[in-house]
């Protein structure tokens, strides 16, 4: 299993109605601003849409300069990006594809997301992997792997563990990359969910072109069907010659329309913010008092990932599985083994009955 989410094998091709505790995806849902609006995007399929993706690439500059006030960060506008500093992506897994494949080498944490390692190893990329201390990023180790290496792939928040960047540990790295034309790709996919936008690194582009920021509306805005995702950089060469591996009308209509409403619904970003804040420091508490659950690292995103003691991650997730509840095995991630699983982040109602279900399993 590469990633969560998987419900088909076990669930839908044998009619079994499962919870899905392994794909990290917004509980409340596709956003009614996306609902309400979708005939726009019936009369929009007749038609192709723009190949330019101007009113896109506007609305995305928007999110970013001012959309960010919705973040706790004040009445500033941050005026950062224009509409060319974007690449627009069939999900944030196209970015991912195409940056990586511009290198030669490149240095890799683990654990992390398996596309990063996936894609260097398709474009025959040497790579150098950094594990963690701790689930915390070693940054000595980082700064040493970039001397051999072309560029640098690194989440903020990384998954599975839910760390985030230190920017000030990081900023020596910056001007490493930026005097020595290495490249820093920032996975920001969840970045959302830590509640505070100044840990985006958003504000460091104008001071580094050697970055490029990667997002998606799969996760907090809970749209992974829509499959709409973006870079931004200050790099320009960088874009440019990523944006000649695409093909045309990569961005389909409701994808579109989706950014054009979902980055504006105030209302929703706010319950999604004030129910991870909640359901976050709920949770972790709460897992850490699990038996069988050695240790719940602290998170930034929307999952927690967990130590196991006196069971494995294979016999956990068929017991859950019994109980009809799905959880994330993380044996494939590199650095991890079978003891380590992880757990998304859903309502009240669903974390309760994923804690009563664990709390349930006594004897193994």
């Amino acid at each position: 299993m590469k990633h969560g989410g998987d419900i088909y094998t076990e669930g839908v091709l044998k009619g079994k109605e499962l919870t899905d505790f392994s794909s990290n995806i917004n509980p409340l849902g596709v956003p009614k601003s996306f609902i309400n609006n979708l005939n726009e995007g019936v009369l929009n399929l007749t038609r192709y849409p723009d190949i330019q993706y101007r009113e896109l690439r506007g609305n995305l500059k928007e999110y970013v300069n001012s959309g960010e006030i919705l973040f706790n960060i004040g009445d500033e506008r941050l005026n950062i990006v224009e509409e060319e500093d974007f690449i627009l992506g069939n999900g944030a897994a196209e970015i991912i594809q195409l940056s990586i494949s511009l290198f030669k080498s490149i240095a890799i944490i683990v654990p992390s997301f398996g596309e990063y390692d996936e894609n260097a190893e398709k474009y025959g990329l040497k790579i150098t992997y950094i594990p963690m201390r701790n689930m915390e990023y070693d940054y000595d180790a980082i700064e040493r792997s970039l001397k051999n290496n072309d560029a640098l792939i690194i989440g903020n928040p990384n998954n599975p563990n839910g760390g985030i960047i230190d920017k000030g540990k990081f900023k020596t790295l910056l001007d490493f990359c930026e005097r020595e034309g290495k490249t820093v790709i920032v996975d920001e996919a969840f970045i959302e969910f830590t509640g505070n936008m100044r840990q985006s690194f958003l504000y460091e582009l104008k001071s580094y072109k050697c970055l490029l920021i990667i997002r998606a509306l799969t996760k907090f805005y809970g749209m992974p069907g829509i499959r709409m995702g973006y870079g931004i950089s200050k790099n320009g060469k960088l874009l440019e010659k990523m944006r000649k591996s695409q093909n045309p009308w990569n961005i389909n209509a409701f994808a579109e329309l989706a950014a054009k409403y979902v980055l504006k619904d105030k209302e929703y970003i706010n319950e999604s913010l004030k129910w991870i804040r909640e359901e976050r420091k709920f949770l972790v508490e709460e897992m850490n008092k699990v038996p069988h659950i050695k240790k719940a690292y602290h998170t930034f995103g929307n999952y927690i990932l967990c130590e196991l003691e006196e069971i494995d991650g294979d016999k956990l997730y068929e017991l859950c599985l019994e109980k009809g509840i799905v959880i994330r095995k993380c044996c494939n991630y590199k650095g991890l083994n079978n003891r380590f699983i992880r757990f998304a982040i859903k309502d009240r109602e669903n974390n309760n009955i994923l804690l009563n279900t664990l709390k349930g399993i006594k004897n193994i």
